[in-house]
């Protein structure tokens, strides 16, 4: 027996050892705790090996000193492990400070024993296996008792606490150590007891420092964990999980798998089979793969994800798979819904303008194939219908053209709402009618309730060119179509052509040359003379005329309406004013009483100070207001009327004479005419053409003359081409005449020339 437990001891210190190194280098600071108590442990482990093995009385005792100050090494430790190991598990226990002077007091105690004699004693005692020392307890061994039998205890009472606290998946390990430790008490308690030589109570210790290894730092509560985590799958809510054998049997399938693979209760067999039906043959592929399907139900497409595992142990053979079947029809419906309403316009259902331009795009190769047409709809001054009508109506309206738009669309076809009132359409020229749409269009009616309104809707159609691969360029050309519409009510649709792209260019090319111009003097004013009654000249027209280097002399159609339509007209406009202060600077030098007219265009007031710059300039040459007439067109008199009334007033005080140029051309003239700060009338000779009736047309104009002398306002006739004409007006009153009768619009030099 000596030599099995001796054997046996040796063992255990040799695994205390080894496990004590390994708990060293654990990453957790709970195995630096294990480390030192399975270090301390060979202290009392060795100590008993020499009480047990030895025949001679002092190796006993030395064995003995070992044995007892280890054994309170070990209880320290026991007690670092406790502290350390329970705040790893949510509650924090610390090591009370009389435990470290009750051991210390113990240890000094037994130290003082040779010299006192104390503590304990030693006899001899012969046993069937040899001589043993015996050990005689005095008071201090019953002290040294005490405390470390309290202190064990202590220990023991954490364990056998959190044994009943903690959760089922921790209790077993707790309930183990706790379950050690109270065997290598008992078993102590019983050598002391027996008074028995020989205690071996040392190697319950030994056993409880290796299962406090193992269990502390590497064990895990397998059959624990997989109950508690086959309940967690069985219970989740949103996936089917199914579990095959190495043969691709199944024999496992939580709650949900069962209900899809229509699986009874315990019966597996026929569960592949189920699957197979409901989701196809790549189910038998027990493999690692994943997949995306869709399954039609008898309400509606259901979408799911596939995804298979295998298992494999640690040889790598195949223990198995696992095959896990999502249902995520309700996120494809969400992605679905955020992708429609990303893609389509909310209020008609249309494609918003850039998913129409990228799915015109993905076709863009079909234009090789056949002709294409890219339509944009436009609806003439739809602001009035919300205006007049409400936003519902005009909701509801939009609508409307939105179904006209889909209406007839075959699979070859692209259409959505590019903004506003506007859409935009690409379809085959084969499938597209233009008398059709013509008639469609000339009718056009809204019907809601009570309420009917005919919308005017204008068709720009741009014919797509192979090549061509920007669809907004395609648009814009198809948009730029609409201004060629001269008779917008009769007309309603007009095709994009090589004229309309030669105009673009030109206005951007003259454009891009009128700072230049102005510069250089190309821009130049032409006077076109102004005479009395006796045919003296008066005054002048100043008019815009520009001598181009490459084109020569342009005519003013060809280049004052594209900058009265891009806003560049306010700038030819104030180099013109500027010229003419300057020609009528040097008249006044050369005592030539005369004036001379200068146009203020519309556009004009959106761009510059009017009266300031003009006050600016005469301030700066120097020149009676009165001799730079101001002519304003009727239709500046269109768009905030008491704001430009105001400025004419503000003119006037300034001591500037204001002409009204056009008078008769518009629909309000009359009306206007009493409430007009303005001194003089400007009658456009093609007034009296405009009729057959001449004599109806002349009776107009003379009543307009004496109604403008009636107002203390001079008249002012222009288009005088012939000398019958002129006499006509003559009689008729009028005060002054202008036009090619008297002479065509001349340069400065020639007109001076001509005084």
């Amino acid at each position: 027996m000596k030599l099995f437990f001796s054997v046996l001891s040796t063992v255990l210190i040799l695994l205390l050892l080894a496990s004590g190194i390994i708990a060293r280098y654990y990453p957790k600071a709970i195995g630096r705790s294990v480390a030192i108590l399975n270090f301390s442990l060979f202290l009392p482990l060795a100590g008993s090996m020499m009480t047990d093995n030895t025949h001679e009385k002092f190796t006993a005792t030395v064995g003995y000193y070992m044995y007892f100050i280890g054994f309170n090494l070990v209880l320290l430790a026991l007690m670092r492990f406790a502290a350390e190991y329970c705040k790893n598990s949510g509650t924090g226990h610390k090591i009370p400070k009389f435990v470290y002077a009750l051991l210390g007091v113990d240890t000094a105690q037994l130290l003082l024993n040779p010299f006192t004699g104390h503590a304990f004693s030693m006899e001899k005692v012969s046993m069937p296996d040899g001589i043993f020392y015996r050990m005689i307890p005095h008071a201090g061994q019953i002290f040294h008792r005490i405390v470390d039998y309290g202190i064990f205890g202590a220990v023991l009472l954490i364990f056998i606490v959190m044994t009943f606290r903690m959760p089922s998946i921790y209790k077993e390990r707790y309930s183990v150590i706790m379950c050690t430790m109270s065997f290598a008490g008992l078993w102590q308690a019983f050598c002391i007891s027996s008074n028995s030589p020989v205690d071996h109570a040392t190697i319950g210790f030994g056993f409880a420092g290796i299962i406090i290894f193992y269990f502390s730092l590497y064990y895990r509560p397998l059959k624990l964990l997989d109950r508690l985590l086959s309940d967690i799958v069985s219970e989740m809510p949103e996936e089917a999980l199914f579990l095959f054998d190495p043969n691709g049997r199944c024999i496992w399938a939580n709650s949900l798998g069962s209900q899809i693979a229509e699986v009874q209760k315990g019966n597996l067999e026929a569960t592949e089979n189920f699957l197979v039906k409901i989701f196809g043959e790549s189910i038998k592929n027990h493999g690692d793969w994943s997949d995306k399907t869709t399954v039609q139900s008898e309400t509606e497409l259901k979408y799911y994800t596939l995804e298979s595992h295998t298992f494999t142990d640690e040889k790598d053979c195949l223990t198995g798979s696992y095959l896990r079947i999502r249902d995520v029809t309700r996120e494809q419906q969400e992605v679905k819904k955020g992708i429609y309403e990303a893609t389509h316009d909310r209020l008609t259902g249309l494609y918003t303008r850039e998913y129409l331009y990228q799915s015109i795009s993905e076709i863009s190769q079909s234009f090789h194939e056949r002709q294409y047409l890219i339509v944009f709809v436009d609806i003439k001054n739809f602001k009035i219908v919300n205006d007049v009508f409400g936003n519902e109506f005009g909701d509801y309206a939009l609508q409307c053209i939105a179904d006209w738009v889909r209406r007839d669309m075959s699979e070859y076809c692209r259409y959505g709402r590019l903004v506003g009132d506007t859409f935009g359409i690409c379809v085959p020229e084969s499938e597209f009618s233009p008398k059709e749409r013509e008639k469609e269009l000339s009718n056009f009616i809204i019907r809601k309730d009570n309420t009917t309104y005919q919308l005017l809707i204008h068709l720009g159609i741009y014919r797509v060119a192979p090549e061509d691969n920007d669809v907004s360029v395609m648009f814009d050309r198809a948009h730029l179509a609409l201004s060629t519409i001269q008779d917008e009510y009769k007309t309603h649709i007009a095709y994009y052509n090589k004229e309309i792209r030669e105009k673009i260019l030109w206005n951007q090319n003259i454009s891009s040359q009128l700072g230049e111009a102005i510069r250089t003097r190309a821009v130049r004013p032409y006077l076109q003379p102004i005479a009395d009654r006796d045919g003296h000249i008066v005054g002048a027209e100043a008019l815009a005329r520009w001598i181009h280097p490459e084109h020569g002399f342009m005519s003013p159609a060809l280049f004052i309406p594209v900058f009265e339509k891009n806003g560049m007209i306010a700038e030819v406009d104030k180099h013109i004013w500027r010229c003419a202060c300057e020609v009528l600077s040097e008249w006044q030098k050369e005592n030539r009483n005369l004036f001379i007219s200068v146009n203020i265009s519309p556009k004009d007031f959106y761009f510059i100070d009017v009266i300031a710059e003009i006050k600016s300039l005469v301030k700066e040459f120097q020149i009676p207001p009165e001799i730079l007439r101001i002519e304003i067109t009727e239709t500046v008199m269109m768009t905030e009327a008491e704001n430009r009334m105001q400025i004419l007033e503000d003119f006037r005080r300034a001591g500037f004479i204001v002409e009204m140029d056009d008078f008769g051309s518009g629909y309000s003239s009359l009306n206007m005419l009493k409430d007009m700060p303005v001194d003089v009338l400007k009658i456009d000779m093609k007034f009296l053409g405009k009729t057959d009736d001449k004599d109806r047309a002349e009776t107009i104009v003379k009543n307009i003359i004496r109604l403008s002398e009636e107002l203390g306002i001079s008249a002012l006739t222009e288009g005088v081409e012939t000398k019958e004409q002129y006499q006509t007006l003559s009689q008729m009153g009028c005060s002054l005449f202008q036009g090619y009768y008297f002479a065509k619009p001349l340069p400065v030099e020639e007109f001076e020339k001509l005084l």
